[in-house]
């Protein structure tokens, strides 16, 4: 009951942030390299409710990795559609790990002091609170730079591959959707994502801790 409960009142929030700053992030860069369709379909709003995808926002909450409805943009409007396409693919997941980032930072902060003041109980909240949001939000960038279309990860890779090939494996789109969902369900990604999230967190501990030593 109580892991229910948490996972509602921290869990779900935390998943609605994730999703939303990463769809947001995806349409404020394509609204910057010139296309309006993002703000014309209301997509740049923090309303969790205009970028919301059943189907991967539920795994997202049993699985710990999804996605949302994919921002629609016209690559015409960009001076160099393939690096535009690879810009706006990449700034959701950069944003996911600034905020795994300032919500570590942030956290820890806090529970130097809630220690100094001896607020015991506040502190393990505070680390448990802490880690399940950079949790969520590296869980959800490692998972969207896997190489895979739809997923952030192809359209980088984009850059570098041939465009043959590129719009080859787009054809088959659809089929490697299902093979994700599936995959998902299964647990088959959990190590990839464990071991790309550990890397991440571990990175982001190191940088605060620093931070930390320098101001101490």
């Amino acid at each position: 009951m109580m892991f229910n409960l948490y996972n509602i009142l921290v869990g779900v929030p935390t998943t609605l942030l994730a999703l939303t700053v990463h769809e947001v992030a995806h349409g404020w860069v394509s609204t910057k390299l010139g296309d309006p369709t993002p703000r014309y379909q209301g997509r740049l709003t923090l309303n969790p409710m205009a970028h919301l995808d059943l189907i991967g926002t539920i795994l997202m909450i049993l699985t710990g990795f999804g996605w949302a409805k994919p921002v629609q943009i016209n690559p015409a409007y960009y001076k160099n559609r393939t690096r535009g396409m690879a810009l706006v693919a990449a700034a959701g997941p950069i944003l996911n790990f600034i905020l795994a980032f300032l919500g570590i930072l942030v956290g820890s902060a806090a529970i130097l002091v809630c220690a100094k003041l001896g607020a015991v109980g506040a502190v393990d909240t505070i680390r448990l609170i802490m880690y399940y949001f950079a949790y969520r939000n590296l869980c959800f960038m490692v998972f969207n730079l896997i190489p895979l279309p739809p997923l952030d990860g192809f359209k980088v890779v984009g850059m570098i591959i041939p465009h043959k090939l590129y719009y080859t494996v787009l054809q088959y789109e659809q089929y490697v959707m299902i093979l994700i969902m599936v995959l998902s369900l299964t647990g088959a990604f959990g190590s990839i994502i464990g071991t790309g999230v550990n890397f991440f967190l571990n990175l982001i501990l190191r940088a605060v801790f620093a931070i930390f030593g320098i101001f101490m």
